[in-house]
């Protein structure tokens, strides 16, 4: 960033010029005089009328405005609204404007207003990442025109019609954020054609709804719990939820009435996803019968008309959806074995076979190690044990979900104490989360006390804008450790997207060659300075 100001509401006054020592009093103030790549950097509190904030804000183009990533803007509230013409809605209540190449990152968002919105995105293409959006009275966010965001690794709860809304003709790049008791977890109408991948959906009253003529893409998103249904599909609406070559990876389970319902005109064809059909309801091809189904929950599937639900735009009474309590697999324990069936043509094929060898991995009973699968938290914290054997050097912590017989507890503490992994400000663990990519390079690089070059100059990655500020200086010391792995594109650092087990695999190997204890492979999806 080419200038910095500081905005502080206890402490700040706007007469001041901004700075860290002499900070501004309102996220007002601090637009009014940021120019193109400005970071405004904000300190706990709550920002509202009383503090003297003057709503809607509106974050301009190359402008970024930035709470704490780490805890989703947890004591950085902003509350307020304000009138906001739309061009395709007309009047609205809004929060945040937010402009093109703007970026609003580790804030709490809150619009208590008739129809309230937290964040408004109208043709433009800004960046929401790591936020919290709760008790707004219609939606966190609402993209709208010819809207292209990337909103990742937000938290949405609460909100009394969506999570998210996307209309008209948006776009945009939905990834790896949470919605939960909200009405809508998500909302796509019209023509809009989003990417939803790596989302979690649960306790809300539907899932998704998809309505119009909406073309979304879905891949990875689990949908679940959810009042009524997991994912609902009206009018002509058509989206991808996978293809022989690109499978969808989702999953539709517990849901009060289906987990999918497709009362649309259109044939919706299921490739790769896992779902319940006794709990399918409407015009729906199941094209792969090797797609496991999950067994029936105890919850009986209703056998009445399917209902159509009312997209968007309409105000939703607030729901009160009920809180079915999720079963926790029980984890199946690896058996070690050299001779693996699905990793010799694999990219990562090398690198499993070494750690294999040490006994760091291990392959399933069925001879597979699962390379492209996910590996949760508590999975990677006991990789991490068997790899580094970490020492204590911080005192032992309870986590309020990780109960002492948990089968990872152990390890979950050790990789704590070593200073590899943190709970969450909430005192939880959240063990049975899948580990992000990010995560597992600040996890390396802190575990092991990695220290990078300070003449390495920094990479750039074409998702750079996804990489959270708390991570930055971590990514740097990783590259010049030459842990990251970008498969398939060097370019792609897909910071924020669930890790897949060869590449956690692959970046522990790393460590392991920056450490001297094993000999270094050559690859071509090994990130260098």
């Amino acid at each position: 960033m080419a200038q910095t100001f500081y905005v502080n509401p206890v402490t700040g006054s706007d007469t001041n010029a901004g700075s860290q020592q002499a900070p501004f009093k309102t996220i007002t103030q601090a637009l009014k005089v940021a120019k193109d790549n400005t970071k405004i950097q904000l300190a706990d509190g709550n920002y509202n009328a009383a503090s003297g904030e003057v709503f809607p804000l509106t974050i301009a183009s190359g402008i970024t405005v930035v709470g704490n990533e780490a805890d989703k803007g947890d004591r950085i509230l902003i509350e307020g609204s304000g009138n906001y013409l739309s061009r395709t809605f007309a009047g609205q209540n809004v929060t945040f404007v937010l402009l093109d190449k703007a970026e609003l990152r580790g804030v709490t968002v809150t619009n208590l207003a008739s129809r309230g919105s937290g964040v408004w995105i109208e043709s433009t293409a800004p960046t929401v990442a790591n936020s919290t959006f709760t008790n707004c009275k219609r939606e966190g966010v609402f993209a709208t025109g010819e809207a292209n965001p990337v909103i990742l690794g937000n938290v949405f709860s609460q909100n009394a019609a969506n999570g998210i809304a996307i209309a008209k003709n948006s776009k945009g790049q939905i990834e790896n954020n949470t919605y939960f008791k909200t009405g809508f977890g998500i909302a796509i109408s019209d023509t809009a054609s989003p990417i939803l991948r790596d989302n979690k959906i649960y306790e809300n009253r539907s899932g998704i709804v998809i309505s119009g003529s909406a073309r979304p893409l879905l891949r990875n998103n689990v949908s679940e719990n959810n009042t009524d249904d997991g994912l609902t599909i009206v009018g002509t609406a058509l989206p991808d939820i996978g293809t022989t070559n690109n499978p969808g990876g989702n999953t539709l389970r517990n849901n009060g009435k289906f987990d999918l319902q497709n009362v649309s005109s259109n044939k919706l064809v299921s490739v790769g996803n896992k779902i319940d059909t006794s709990k399918v309801t409407g015009n729906v091809e199941f094209a792969d019968s090797s797609v496991p189904t999950p067994t029936p929950t105890t919850s009986t599937p209703t056998t009445s008309t399917p209902t159509t639900p009312t997209p968007t735009t309409p105000t939703p009474t607030t729901p009160t959806p009920t809180t079915p309590t999720p079963t926790t697999p029980t984890p199946t324990t690896p058996t070690p074995t050299v001779e693996l069936t699905d990793t010799s043509n694999h990219w990562a094929g090398g690198f499993i076979r070494e750690l294999v060898k040490l006994g760091i991995v291990n392959g399933f009973p069925d001879r597979t190690f699962k390379p492209d699968a996910t590996m949760t938290r508590a999975q990677y914290a006991a990789l991490l044990v068997k790899a580094f054997n970490p020492s204590s050097n911080r005192p032992a912590i309870k986590f309020k979900d990780v109960p002492a017989d948990f089968w990872a507890s152990k390890v979950i503490q050790q990789a704590y104490q070593g200073s590899f992994l943190s709970g969450f400000p909430d005192n939880s663990f959240s063990p049975n989360k899948n580990i992000q990519r990010v995560q597992v390079i600040v996890s390396l690089v802190n575990g092991l006390k990695l220290s990078g070059d300070s003449a390495t100059a920094i990479k750039t990655f074409d998702d750079q804008a996804k990489i959270p500020e708390y991570a930055k200086d971590e990514v740097v010391k990783a590259i010049d450790k030459q842990i990251i792995v970008n498969h398939p594109n060097l370019k792609q650092l897909n910071p924020t997207r669930d890790a897949t087990r060869a590449e956690v695999a692959v970046m522990v190997y790393q460590a392991l060659v920056d450490a001297d204890r094993v000999a270094a492979i050559n690859s071509p999806y090994i990130v260098t300075a």
